[in-house]
């Protein structure tokens, strides 16, 4: 898996917040996405307080490596996935969460049978496609590219941040 473009892309999907402020569902939270714990020292910082790009890389790293692990336990052979299937599942489960992408149970089969066409088909034959359409449908295309032939054919190392900004304007 490549996490630099897992971070490109996560940084585009979810942006970039530099300081302390509530979600839509009012928690704390700061950098990507980062939802803030008791664990956290910001979890005391009043709403603005700015936070270092450096304290947001750090988060960053560590939710990826929990995001990681927990869809390597609904995902049994994950790390055996090409890496553009690795990163599709991690960018889903950071926006979902592990319980939410856990539903996904005609999509995670489809996954695990390799079988990228069906899996694209299931996500987006869910809410979270009409949530984060543009989002959803450029991870679903990435799937249906993969050869269903040979379905370990990797990704093209191709940035992917151009992919967002195209489904972002073309969609717009």
């Amino acid at each position: 898996m490549n996490k630099e473009r897992l971070y490109k892309q996560l940084k585009a999907d979810e942006g970039e917040v530099c300081k302390v402020y509530r979600d839509h569902l009012g928690y704390l939270t700061f950098g990507i996405g980062h939802l803030i714990t008791q664990k956290d020292p910001e979890m005391d910082w009043a709403i603005g307080t700015p936070v270092s790009p450096e304290r947001v890389r750090e988060c960053f790293d560590r939710d990826i490596g929990t995001s990681i692990t927990e869809i390597g336990s609904m995902v049994k052979d994950f790390d055996d996935k090409p890496d553009i299937v690795q990163e599709i599942l991690v960018n889903m489960l950071f926006n979902l969460g592990y319980h939410r992408l856990s539903q996904f149970k005609k999509f995670l089969k489809a996954i695990k049978e390799n079988n990228w066409q069906e899996a694209a088909k299931e996500g987006r034959d869910s809410r979270w496609y009409t949530q984060v359409t543009f989002r959803a449908e450029r991870l679903m295309s990435k799937l249906e590219e993969l050869d269903p032939i040979y379905p370990t054919t990797e990704h093209d190392e191709s940035d992917d941040i151009e992919d967002v900004k195209r489904f972002s304007d073309s969609n717009v």
